[in-house]
């Protein structure tokens, strides 16, 4: 069950965070941009109206999500860091401090269902108006209220988008078949002996001679032995589920695990694909080409950037060809982006396609003899401004949890990379605000910085810096406002 909040604030009398909190912090001025009323009417029908216990406020469980991809840490212990930070507890919709837990961490798991991918999605698309409207105010104070060049044209970086993908790895150990194969022997083991089933031959003895020769795996002349080692390994895990199969009922708490368990022993000979984790079995292996890395355990994902650093669009995908991701990678920016694309940059990966809708996809190619030095520089510029786009992904793996997927199953796959994505656009807006200020200041007071440390500092010019930051509370409100 599920009851909007009133929309009448009760200041506390003593801990009143709203004004207990500076308003110089970004996180602050976060939470007094972001619309949180979007969420609440988009989420609210998700909910029964008259059953149920009453569910937790939807500000705050989307204030957790986002939270918890921006800092980088668990559902356990962004729950725990709520009741000890103010600035948490201010960005979820608190009107005072509190030093309770907000939810249990299952809580989490639970609304992420709830919302599903588009409920992401609409939070990825919240993070890029964030960002579109503090850039749209910077270039109207900057360049005048129609964000046009002196030429009278707007710039092309504004059409501009680049795209590339990368592999979201997820939470499992390096996958080796002797190791699934020992991990497939020690359930078979558990199974019978909490079931109390009587097995004809448990195969201790064996195992532990096998386990033996596969340890010296790496010497020199053991290979022909490691490789008789594996296959008997393979044999008795298969004779092991079978025998569960015949002494188990035909439901049982365990078929889901023996029927994963059966096509790992299989191979690729029941639906062509090889299994790499017996909790994730959806896992592929991929190999990117890289020296550092030869195969990455995951799933591959799409992102689109602009010229100016803004995730616009993050999708997941299986293997599929890179060439292959553009049209639905487009689909999904022109869902959250409301602006044109026009060119569309590319590395050589994304062979085979010239256009996507009305998007024209460039890829780095040796220059044509008709093309002038000005369309040369041009392209140039581009493909190297391409590049920038390495960073980004980089920075979402390691700040934003997109570097490994903890989330269970295809679903936890495709929502990671758009929470990761939300998170770096929410942390670019972050730093935006806190430059935003100052850079208005320098270009729109001019010479009444002067007057200004005049009137209040007859004894000495301060500096600029210092000055801005005076005047950042006023600046801050007539934005806000």
């Amino acid at each position: 069950m599920y009851k909007s909040p009133s929309k009448v604030r009760q200041a506390s009398l003593f801990w009143d965070l709203e004004t207990m909190l500076s308003p110089k912090n970004s996180l602050y001025k976060l939470a007094n941009l972001i619309d949180w009323n979007l969420f609440e009417q988009s989420f609210a029908p998700l909910y029964s109206k008259d059953t149920g216990r009453m569910a937790k406020p939807i500000r705050l469980m989307v204030g957790l999500l986002i939270l918890k991809h921006l800092r980088d840490v668990s559902d356990e212990s962004v729950v725990e860091q709520f009741s000890e930070n103010a600035y948490f507890q201010y960005f979820c919709g608190m009107e005072a401090f509190r030093t309770d837990a907000p939810c249990v961490p299952t809580e989490l798991v639970e609304f992420r269902r709830r919302i599903g991918e588009s409920g992401m999605e609409l939070i990825l698309k919240e993070s890029i108006r964030i960002n579109l409207l503090i850039g749209d105010h910077r270039k109207e104070e900057m360049q005048g209220k129609d964000g046009k060049d002196g030429r009278g044209r707007k710039p092309d970086a504004e059409h501009t988008a680049f795209i590339d993908t990368t592999v979201q790895e997820k939470n499992v150990t390096f996958p080796t078949d002797s190791k699934l194969l020992n991990k497939v022997i020690a359930f078979c083991h558990s199974v019978a002996e909490k079931e109390n089933l009587k097995v004809r031959q448990s195969y201790a003895k064996e195992i532990k001679e096998l386990k033996l020769v596969q340890r010296f795996r790496g010497r020199k002349n053991s290979k022909a032995k490691v490789r008789k080692a594996d296959k008997r390994m393979r044999t008795i895990a298969g004779r092991l589920l079978r025998e569960l199969l015949r002494l188990l009922p035909d439901r049982n708490a365990y078929q889901k695990r023996i029927d994963i368990c059966m096509r790992l022993v299989n191979g690729e000979r029941l639906d062509g694909h090889k299994i790499y984790s017996l909790h994730e079995p959806d896992v592929l292996c991929i190999s990117k080409g890289k020296e550092g890395k030869k195969y990455e355990f995951g799933n591959k994902v799409s992102i689109v950037r602009l010229w100016d650093g803004l995730i616009i669009g993050a999708l997941s995908f299986r293997n599929e060809y890179d060439g292959h991701t553009i049209d639905k990678a487009m689909e999904q920016v022109r869902r959250l982006y409301d602006r044109k694309i026009k060119t569309l940059a590319c590395d050589r990966g994304y062979r085979g396609q010239s256009m996507s809708g009305q998007t024209q996809i460039i890829i780095p190619d040796t220059p044509k003899k008709t093309d002038s030095r000005y369309a040369k520089n041009k392209k140039h510029k581009l493909f190297r401004k391409r590049a920038g786009i390495e960073p980004v992904i980089g920075h979402c793996k390691a700040d934003h949890r997109l570097g490994r997927n903890f989330y269970k199953g295809l679903f936890g796959d495709s929502i990671n990379v758009m929470l990761a994505a939300a998170a770096f656009n929410f942390k670019r807006a972050m730093r935006l605000l806190l430059c935003l200020i100052e850079r208005v200041i320098m270009w729109c007071c001019g010479r009444q910085e002067l007057n200004f440390q005049h009137q209040f500092f007859p004894q000495g010019y301060m500096k600029k810096c210092d000055v801005a930051f005076l005047r950042v509370d006023y600046l801050t409100f007539q934005f806000l406002k």
